[in-house]
This record gives structure tokens, sequence and C-alpha cells, in this order.
């Protein structure tokens, strides 16, 4: 199932779900109880927002060993993680916006993990019970100031840095799923799921061996190679197959 936050007009955001192209409400809470309303809006006369506002945006490096390379970086023997904060979020469709402080923007096309269910040293077993669903993310980086920080969350946390949807899919199969990122028409990355080096449920034990995961939290599970720049009037467009399509312009 598909769930969304959106809005039609000016009208207050709202809660729903997505049923054969067209968006019902949810009364409730996607993470405890809710109850779906008949699916009758069309969905091309809704605006998609973000699908979740998270309260944390847990993110993991060089989770691709080919990323990892390219930047002339190790794989970790653990997972690297950071935080970016809750006020970098956008919606699907919104711009990211090039900062002053940074001559090198880049893309980074990620599978992201949405937890439904509280947690504390979760094992990597029994992660899924902890996993609402799955959605798309861009895990924009200043990456000249990561070079030149080391801390990351200047290069990680400039307004408009993390752009996710445009919904979650609880079904989501995350075997096997071709990510792709093409920036203007041009393919820029593209990697299978199954060449992460931490799977999903190694990396929801490893980061809940450390803070506690609460219902809304997302994780950004890391991008595969191909991160390049972004220039005002780009369109970065993020797919994971099976999954949907992330778009997002690119401005001063």
């Amino acid at each position: 199932m598909r769930f969304v936050r959106f809005q039609i007009k000016d009208q207050a955001p709202r809660q729903g779900w997505i049923l054969e192209g067209k968006v019902g409400e949810v009364d409730g809470d996607f993470f405890t109880e809710y109850r779906r309303l008949k699916a009758e809006i069309p969905l091309d006369e809704v605006r998609l927002l973000a699908p979740v506002l998270p309260g944390k945006i847990i993110c993991v490096g060089r989770n691709y060993a080919d990323h990892a390379k390219e930047l002339g970086n190790e794989v970790s023997k653990v997972p690297l993680i950071f935080l970016k904060p809750p006020s970098s979020v956008i919606n699907p469709g919104d711009s990211v916006i090039l900062p002053p402080q940074s001559q090198q923007v880049e893309h980074e096309a990620e599978l992201v993990v949405v937890i439904g269910k509280r947690g504390r040293n979760i094992t990597a077993e029994s992660a899924r019970e902890h996993i609402f669903g799955y959605t798309i993310g861009n895990d924009i980086t200043a990456r000249d100031l990561q070079k030149t920080d080391g801390q990351w969350t200047r290069a990680k946390g400039f307004d408009t840095f993390c752009p996710f949807g445009p919904w979650i899919d609880t079904d989501f199969d995350i075997a096997d799923a071709l990510i792709t990122c093409r920036v203007s028409g041009q393919p820029r990355q593209m990697a299978s799921t199954r060449d992460m080096v931490f799977s999903v449920g190694t990396l929801v034990a490893y980061i809940s061996s450390v803070m506690t995961l609460e219902p809304g939290d997302i994780i950004f599970t890391g991008t595969p190679a191909g991160v390049g720049p972004l220039t005002d009037g780009d369109e970065v467009i993020v797919e994971i197959e099976g999954l949907g399509i992330l778009k997002n312009p690119v401005r001063k």
C-alpha cells in the first residue's frame, strides 16, 4: 500500500493513500490506528508533500563500495552514520536551492527507510517489524564543504538539502531494486540495492544500538557511485525501480 501526505490548493495538508491513480484520505495516524476513506480524488489534482515529517533523519555514508572508492575513501568496517536536520526537508517538486557558501553541490540518490514502530537495540532479524515502509530520497551534499569541514553537518544540512517522497510503500521489495539518477536527462547513477555494503536490517540494528528509533524517523541508506554536480536550472530525477520517481528542480 502507498501512503502520502497531500494538499489540495491552499488547504491544510492531509494524510492519504493511493489506489489506481486516486487518493483517499486517512483518518487517524499511519503509525498507530487509522481508517482509510474512499479513494476518489484524482492524483493529478493534488500536490504530494514529503510523506512524513521526520523527527530524526539518519543517513549512512559510504554504504556502496564504488561510491566510497570514487571519493577516495575506504569502506567502513561498521556503518558510518550522520544526521540531517528536519529543516532541510522539501517536498517532491520543490526546488533545491544552491547556497552561496558552496561551489560544489551534488546529488545522492538513495533508498529511504521509514520507521513505524519505536525500538531500541533492535536485532537485524526483527528490523522489519519496526519498518513502516520505504520511499525515495536525495541526500543533497555540498561536497567542497564536506571535505573542508571534516564534520558533515554544514555540508548536509542546508535548507532544501533533503527532498524525499513521493509516497511510502509498505509492500516494496528491497532485495534487488535498481536505483538511478538523471540530471537534466543525463544518466548519473545506477546500481542495485543488493550492492549495499550493510543491509537495511543491519543498519536498523546498528542505529538503534545508538539511539531510540521513533515512528516517523527516516534512514537514508547510502548512495551508489556516480554522484556529480548540480547547477542552476537542472532537474534531478531519482528513480527506484518498482517504487517510484522523485523529481526536484535546482535553483540558485
